[in-house]
């Protein structure tokens, strides 16, 4: 199991991640209403400003305060340190 720092000292694992987007789109912004009013919603900003909304294979949403841009590059590390 991998799991990924989403800000904060909280960690998801990365297996389960389907996506991670952004949340300014009028469709993600339903995505998260939805998933609010169904008590699906895992807010790990800390009453900061959402940046990135990490969507799980069990219907999961977690809210971050950190970019996805900020994920895709820890990614890509991970990814090279994996292949040397």
């Amino acid at each position: 199991m991998r799991l990924l720092n989403i800000g904060f000292g909280n960690l998801v694992n990365a297996e389960k991640i389907v996506a991670i987007v952004s949340p300014d789109s009028a469709p993600i912004k339903r995505m998260v209403q939805d998933a609010k009013d169904r008590g699906s919603v895992v807010d790990a900003t800390y009453g900061r400003k959402t940046k990135a909304v990490i969507i799980t294979d069990s219907n999961m949403i977690v809210l971050s305060a950190k970019t996805a841009e900020s994920f895709e590059n820890k990614s890509a590390k991970v990814k090279e340190e994996k292949d040397e």
